[in-house]
């Protein structure tokens, strides 16, 4: 059966831009309802809108076109995600205040699905502190505010009430649609992507590691309603939406960075490519091509698993193990040495894993299993991997 979002769409110029969400999001196979304010018709047609989705649009609670007069609440309960995009400080002030004067703000006030507003308006509407406090009241009922951005405005201002980029929004209603509650109240730490050492201003010690798994696991986590915290240093890839990030170049960073966390986690995987070794003395200026060999001196860093391994207390902790040999064997090995509950290993000698790539070929290991799994996407490996951590958690 097909999800099922509801697009509220309000009197605002930016109402246009719905357009192209909804139509996106009928190409993802979404059942999707529309519905508008009587205002938001003066600004674009509800025709626009019954072209795209095959749905009659709501605009009137009245609309004798129904055959029920509680429509809003048959949309209530079919929804599985309501967006309000674009949501002016009027349909705000009405719903974080219970009014429900039409079937935008009535439908709202009868969901019980995940609910979303993209506020979009005129600078100084949105910073007014009274719309300001309209949207920590929204958040304070559970309702997920999705930023506007800063911009050129329809009235010729200049800054923040610009409606949010498509791609953030659908990324919003997505994680909406696919969350769960399995980690729900848990503090998650993930760490992603390849850190550099310095060796002068320009140059620098890295690997491959584009970051791709360690984001595949933040945005699995915050699915499954963790509280999730993004500790990467480089990556080819952006931070998931919504989720804490901290950037962290080097591995005395990233060090510093999930011990001043640790404390809190309920479960740290230490997905990223840290540098086992950094210059003893980078030097200050480019270092010049003087002769035909250069010698760097390495020193090693510190090893952060195992700094976790032996710290941990009621955490669990997942390492990964990234072998070019004897995977299994080196595996076990590190699992046992960094005290991990699991660690992840794969080869990257193997066809489609390793760094890079969009998908990968892993085995978990915990003290008493090991299950390999089959070629799989990223995203698919981390649903595995998060699944298999939240059952180790009950059993702890």
């Amino acid at each position: 059966m097909r999800k099922c979002v509801v697009v509220g769409i309000s009197g605002c110029v930016a109402a246009f831009k719905a357009v192209q969400l909804v139509s996106d999001l009928v190409k993802l196979d979404l059942d999707v309802e529309v519905i508008m304010t009587k205002n938001a018709c003066e600004f674009i047609q509800p025709l626009a809108f019954e072209a795209l989705t095959n749905h009659t649009v709501m605009v009137d609670t009245f609309d004798h076109r129904f055959e029920k007069s509680t429509q809003h609440i048959s949309i209530a309960k079919k929804a599985d995600c309501f967006i309000i995009a674009p949501a002016t400080a009027n349909v705000i002030a009405k719903i974080v205040h219970g009014q429900a004067d039409d079937m935008l703000t009535t439908t709202f006030l009868a969901c019980q699905c995940p609910k979303l507003i993209a506020p979009a308006m005129n600078t100084a509407m949105f910073q007014n502190p009274i719309t300001q406090d309209n949207l920590k009241l929204a958040k304070h009922y559970g309702i997920q505010i999705i930023e506007p951005i800063s911009g050129h405005l329809a009235c010729g201002d200049a800054g923040m009430g610009k409606l949010a980029d498509l791609e953030i929004l659908k990324a919003a209603i997505n994680q909406c649609l696919h969350s769960s509650d399995e980690l729900a109240g848990k503090k998650v730490i993930i760490t992603a992507g390849a850190t550099m050492e310095a060796i002068d201003p320009v140059r620098f010690i890295t690997n491959h590691s584009s970051g791709k798994m360690g984001c595949a696991l933040a945005r699995q986590a915050q699915r499954m309603g963790a509280d999730v915290t993004l500790i990467h240093a480089s990556m080819s890839v952006q931070p998931p939406q919504f989720i804490k990030t901290i950037h962290t170049p080097n591995a005395a960073a990233m060090a510093e960075a999930i011990k001043a966390q640790f404390d809190e986690a309920d479960i740290v995987i230490k997905a990223a490519a840290v540098s086992d070794y950094r210059c003893a003395q980078p030097a200050q200026q480019k270092i010049k091509k003087a002769s035909e060999t250069l010698t760097l001196q390495l020193v090693k860093n510190e090893d952060i698993l195992a700094w976790c391994g032996a710290h941990k207390t009621h955490q669990l902790l997942i390492g990964f193990a990234m072998e070019t040999e004897n995977v299994l064997a080196n595996a076990r090995k590190k699992r046992a040495l960094k005290n991990c509950d699991l660690l992840v290993a794969n080869s990257i000698s193997e066809s489609g894993a390793g760094f890079q790539g969009d998908t990968n070929r892993i085995t978990i290991l915990s003290e008493t299993e090991e299950k390999t799994y089959d070629l799989m996407s990223k995203d698919d490996c981390a649903a595995v991997i998060l699944k298999t951590a939240a059952a180790h958690l009950k059993e702890k």
